[in-house]
């Protein structure tokens, strides 16, 4: 068999399996779910909640219970503890009284306008936009707009599949983990088509009917690099009508990034010896040449790893340290993360004893200098002698 043959096999397997799942998801459309019709299983079907669903090896598997909801209080709150997004924060914000306003709308038996809860977020890796969107799955539930408030991260490998009809199969299951919160696509601008038989574009018309399909209980944000996003969501007529909520996150300056690495120290129990600051200053200054390359938060997160791995190798090498030397980050870890030599300051010279210092001469109260004793003495003696 020719590679060409076993290409058209596998094609004739998955339209087998599509073709498959289609009569039996057409069947329960048409008839509803088979049901037990008498004995003990009627019983436990009547004892079973409405939410389990039948799981391997014959046996029933109960949905996760999810928390209840979080306080919208103290996502607000976890919001402002984050370390600089202030035009991010200003954004959310305004994102949380506009999504308030519009549930209470809805509760009170008022019309409201198209309000699309989609996103795309733009700016460089490592500038918290997974971090924003986990979070704002959280408050979309807890103000009751999804119901579950999970975050399913994906991005073109996990959408994209390399043989015909398999795409729309693999985006469909991420879209179904994700019912009920967000999915969010990392380098989403990938997904446009890169060749004639590229099946990027299957990727994006499947998101887009589950967008609407799953309106009042999914959620979807794109991410990626500002230039790039933008073409990609100007490509398709679908996602700009779509996606008209934009947030840009800056690159973290040098202060915030610093910022992040005593928050890490913090989080690990770490302290910092005196003058190791401005070292790790330094060091964040020459590898931070631009956000793409650096990583903004990521790549304070990689120093910080580098740094208590030459920490390690230096404890390694002691033959005894105590508790507060496994605490303390010095200079000479932070020079040997940079690849750098490091000579200890030599020790400072101790002052000369204070017999030698009494021993110098001491000018007496109208400038002379005092005599020796022994001079006294011999004075009375050459006075006889006279």
């Amino acid at each position: 068999m020719d590679k060409k043959d076993e290409i058209i096999l596998r094609q004739l397997d998955v339209i087998r399996s599509m073709s498959e799942n289609n009569l039996n998801r057409m069947n329960e459309d048409f008839w509803g779910a088979p049901k037990p019709t008498g004995g003990t299983a009627a019983k436990d079907e009547k004892k079973a909640p409405p939410t389990a669903t039948s799981g391997g090896e014959g046996g029933e598997k109960k949905e996760e219970e999810l928390p209840p909801p979080e306080k919208i209080e103290d996502l607000k709150a976890e919001l402002d503890s984050y370390i600089g997004l202030a035009e991010i924060k200003k954004e959310v914000n305004n994102l949380i009284n506009m999504a308030t306003v519009f549930k209470r709308r809805q509760e009170a038996g008022l019309p409201t306008t198209d309000f699309s809860l989609h996103m795309v977020f733009t700016g460089n890796p490592g500038t918290g936009k997974t971090m924003i969107a986990r979070l704002m799955a959280r408050i979309y539930r807890s103000l009751g707009i999804l119901s579950k408030g999970q975050l399913v991260e994906v991005d073109r490998s996990g959408l994209v599949a390399g043989y015909v009809g398999q795409t729309a199969i693999k985006t469909q299951q991420q879209i179904q983990k994700s019912i009920g919160g967000v999915l969010f696509i990392d380098e989403a601008y990938a997904l446009n088509g890169r060749s004639e038989n590229d099946f990027g574009q299957e990727a994006i018309d499947t998101i887009l009917k589950a967008m609407e399909d799953h309106r009042d209980d999914l959620v979807v944000i794109v991410a990626g690099y500002d230039e790039l996003m933008e073409k990609f969501i100007h490509s398709n007529p679908g996602l700009e009508s779509r996606f008209n909520r934009y947030l840009h996150f800056e690159d973290y300056t040098t202060d915030e990034m610093i910022g992040i690495f005593k928050l890490q120290c913090k989080k690990g129990c770490y302290q910092l010896a005196d003058g190791v600051e401005s070292e790790v200053r330094e060091f964040i200054e020459e590898s931070n040449d631009d956000g793409i390359t650096f990583g903004n938060a990521r790549g304070v997160r990689n120093i910080f790893e580098q740094i208590l791995t030459e920490q390690a190798n230096r404890l390694a090498a002691l033959s005894e340290f105590t508790k507060d030397d496994l605490m303390t980050i010095t200079v000479e870890d932070v020079y040997h993360a940079r690849g750098m030599e490091y000579d200890k300051p030599m020790p400072v010279p101790e002052e000369a004893p204070q017999e030698e210092a009494a021993a110098e001469p001491q000018e007496e109260a109208d400038g002379q200098p005092e005599q020796p004793a022994e001079a006294l003495e011999d004075k009375p003696e050459e006075e006889t002698e006279e």
